[in-house]
């Protein structure tokens, strides 16, 4: 047998009516091309581009001019988003200066754009990055389907969704600066909750906890997804506000008629102390002051991802002083009920939290869970439990 790479390249369509970009592309791509590393595809307008979607199932990529004859490219991005694959990016070529196609563009969907005259070392690095965000994309919808593939096992299930929590405490014994510890009690068998934390470099340490809508083995397939995603993105992105904005984007083809998710995501600096945080309509976090006092952080602009388009989320900043604590919950805590309907609510958990002075981490997590079961007195709850405590130490 022959000892060629019979692998599959990324297949790129190329959409322009003008006849000489065809040869440019060949030029320019022609190591990766002869290497078997991409393959194209040219089209002159939207319909021979659509015919050629029909023809080759695996183009991934599209570069698209807007200006063109039959069909123009924001027209083809309207046909190219009612296919609802998220497994194809769009990536628009125009004038330069040509701003309000441009943003026409990027509300339909486009992924990111260039402009005329093209620069081909710009194109090769859009290029690269579409292609390593669709590789994100892939891998969410590969969890996706493992998850889909053992809905009738229930334990599996379970097993999956544990693993992807870590459960490491302390998680970062090398690192004095902080302490961390969290739980989550599901309602059922598997939720929809989740929390997460990493560093992001050696002085960024991002944290998250998140809701997903409904609870048992479709929240957490959407669980699952939403976190993977979040997790990808704030490795490539560093403004908390722009990582919610992009995983709200790529969580609206995955996201069912109910489905949604809630999320507050931060980042500390464990150098200066300093938070940026976004927050997508969850819980506001509560911060304990080591010097004592209770503040709640003030929410930002956004709303529950995976259901509205082209939303902003900002970023706001405070900073943390040796010893202060960040207190994340879902409203599982807030909303937890004792058999008489009634909620352990907000003061209840601020009265709980003006009396942990002292307390560790753990102890502040635990006891708070401990507080919850007392108010309920076991009676069945509705919705799944996280707590993630925070306490920031400072340079030693």
């Amino acid at each position: 047998m022959s000892g060629k790479d019979i692998s599959v390249p990324p297949r790129i369509l190329v959409v322009d009516d003008e006849p000489d970009l065809e040869l440019l592309i060949k030029q320019r791509f022609r190591k990766q091309i002869r290497e078997n590393e991409l393959a194209f595809e040219f089209a002159q307008n939207g319909v021979h581009a659509l015919q050629k979607l029909d023809e080759h199932g695996d183009i991934s990529v599209i570069l698209s001019d807007i200006n063109m004859p039959e069909m123009d490219g924001l027209t083809l991005l309207e046909r190219v988003s009612e296919r609802n694959n998220p497994a194809i990016k769009s990536v628009i070529i125009s004038a330069y200066g040509d701003m309000e196609n441009i943003r026409t563009a990027m509300n339909r969907g486009a992924f990111d754009f260039l402009t005329k005259p093209i620069d081909f070392v710009d194109l090769e690095l859009t290029v690269q990055k579409t292609m390593q965000q669709l590789e994100i994309i892939k891998h969410a919808m590969t969890v996706r389907d493992e998850l889909v593939a053992v809905q009738r096992d229930l334990s599996t299930a379970t097993r999956i969704q544990q693993s992807l929590l870590p459960k490491t405490f302390p998680p970062f014994p090398h690192r004095p600066e902080i302490d961390l510890y969290a739980e989550m009690i599901t309602a059922k068998q598997v939720g929809g909750d989740f929390y997460d934390y990493y560093f992001i470099d050696e002085e960024r340490l991002a944290f998250t906890v998140g809701d997903v809508s409904g609870k048992g083995i479709p929240a957490a397939i959407y669980m699952a997804v939403s976190r993977t995603l979040l997790k990808a993105i704030a490795h490539q992105v560093v403004n908390p506000g722009e990582v919610l904005r992009k995983l709200n984007t790529l969580l609206i083809p995955e996201s069912e008629s109910a489905t949604f998710v809630t999320v507050f995501f931060g980042v500390l600096n464990i150098r200066s102390g300093e938070l940026q945080y976004s927050n997508g309509a969850h819980n506001a976090p509560f911060l304990l002051r080591a010097g004592g006092g209770i503040e709640e952080l003030p929410l930002t602009e956004g709303s529950i991802l995976g259901k509205i388009p082209h939303l902003d989320f900002d970023t706001r900043r405070v900073k943390l002083q040796k010893g202060d604590t960040l207190f994340l919950y879902t409203d599982g805590v807030s909303e937890a009920m004792d058999p008489e309907s009634n909620q352990y609510g907000d003061d209840r958990l601020k009265g709980y939290l003006a009396s942990t002075n002292g307390s560790s981490i753990e102890e502040l997590v635990k006891n708070n869970l401990a507080d919850v079961k007392k108010h309920t007195r076991d009676a069945l709850q509705s919705d799944d439990i996280t707590v993630l405590a925070l306490r920031y130490r400072g340079v030693p």
